[in-house]
């Protein structure tokens, strides 16, 4: 059966109301040079506003009376969304990286999966290092910590600095695994 990807819906966004779309009665009135007006009827806040061929905007409905700001209503919307972007841009998404290894696990492929991990480390990504356990090997965990230091020291060689553990090793089911981040 064929499954389909579906988007996760955007938030969304802040819905400012201007000229007719103001509910309220009585409005708090600021002019476009950042001048307080005062308490007024609606009504005339919007007279005040097509006089000055700008658009009365709903700033703060949350205050009483509302608080409104006579603007160009395309530039004060395009002024936000520029906003949410720069605010977007600055956050850094960390991700969790998972290396698996293995008990039997050759040292060509620890090799391996030391240069991965300290790609990922060396990204800012933190790094979940597990060993899963399977048939006979789950009588030896100790094995498979065994695994997990020995992989931990030599990652530890190859970046010149120690390594802060952000989860201890924790064993769930037949898996072992520790979460490490790169300390700058």
């Amino acid at each position: 059966m064929r499954r389909t990807f579906r988007k996760p819906k955007p938030k969304e966004e802040k819905k400012f109301r201007a000229n007719e779309q103001i509910i309220a009665r009585e409005v708090f009135v600021i002019d476009e040079n950042g001048n307080s007006l005062g308490v007024m009827a609606t009504e005339t806040a919007i007279k005040l506003a097509q006089d000055a061929e700008l658009d009365l905007v709903e700033v703060n409905p949350n205050n009483n009376p509302p608080v409104t700001k006579i603007i160009n209503y395309g530039q004060f919307r395009y002024r936000i969304e520029k906003k949410m972007q720069q605010q977007k841009s600055r956050q850094k998404k960390i991700d969790i990286k998972e290396i698996r290894l293995s008990i039997r696990i050759g040292e060509h492929d620890l090799k391996m999966r030391v240069d991965q991990g300290y790609k990922f480390l060396s990204k800012g990504d933190k790094l979940k290092i597990s060993v899963v356990l399977r048939g006979r090997e789950r009588q030896h965990p100790e094995k498979a910590e065994e695994t997990i230091n020995h992989y931990l020291k030599q990652l530890e060689a190859l970046m010149d600095q120690t390594l802060s553990i952000e989860e201890p090793l924790t064993k769930l089911n037949d898996r072992l695994s520790i979460v490490v981040v790169n300390k700058k």
